[in-house]
């Protein structure tokens, strides 16, 4: 009987098998980075939240001089070009009231393009808002006069006029200066005079003074915040 001797295996190598148990790189990047840009637009959300509050509960700061009168602005009756007007004629609507005349050389002229050009930059809305003019030339500007002056800028605008004494009275009670001053032969005199543009609201109490110069894009920003 055959004696059976098993065979050794051939002495083969052995390959090892290696397993790696680093993660790619990119493995590690994808979730840091998801959780960086993640971070960055909360970040983002809560400044454009908080500046959008900011932004709407902050105080509107107003170009010109703000008043706060407990009395409406004083009632008062001059004639206009086809008679009488009066002040709380314009009751519902935001009144600018200016003094002036039709013979000044620089400042009513630029103030009451400024005006138009408020008027044009608030489009629609202007039909909410009365541009007046009150001459303190009564000698030389008569009612037509100075309506046309008004009109010549913008073609709602009213200029109004009315005696010495009528428009003494009326300027006093604004607090408006106004004094002949010698001119040239050409011109003949001149008027010095309060250059102040006065904000009248729909309920007929002056809410605000604009001083000469102020810029027609901020006139019509202090405009639609007065309520």
């Amino acid at each position: 009987m055959k004696s059976t001797t098993a065979k050794a295996l051939p002495n083969w190598p052995m390959k090892r098998r290696i397993c790696s148990c680093v993660m790619p790189r990119e493995e590690i990047v994808k979730p840091v980075l998801r959780v960086f840009l993640l971070s960055v637009l909360i970040g983002l959300g809560v400044a454009l939240v908080g500046g959008f509050a900011y932004t709407r509960l902050r105080p509107y700061a107003f170009h010109g001089s703000v008043i706060q009168s407990q009395n409406p602005a004083p009632d008062f009756t001059l004639q206009g070009a086809d008679g009488p007007v009066s002040l709380r004629d314009f009751r519902g609507k935001t009144v600018l009231l200016f003094f002036g005349y039709s013979f000044c050389p620089d400042v009513c002229p630029t103030t009451m393009s400024d005006l138009a050009k408020t008027m044009s930059l608030l489009g629609r809305q202007a039909d909410r808002y009365q541009v007046i003019m009150v001459s303190v030339d009564p000698e030389r500007d008569t009612p037509e006069k100075i309506d046309a002056y008004a009109k010549h800028f913008d073609e709602r605008f009213l200029g109004l006029s009315g005696s010495p004494e009528d428009v003494a009275q009326v300027a006093t009670l604004y607090g408006i200066y106004y004094q002949k001053q010698e001119g040239t032969a050409a011109s003949g005199y001149l008027v010095d005079h309060t250059a102040t543009v006065m904000v009248i609201d729909r309920k007929g109490y002056l809410r605000l003074l604009l001083p000469f110069g102020t810029a027609p894009e901020d006139i019509a920003a202090d405009l639609q915040h007065i309520r």
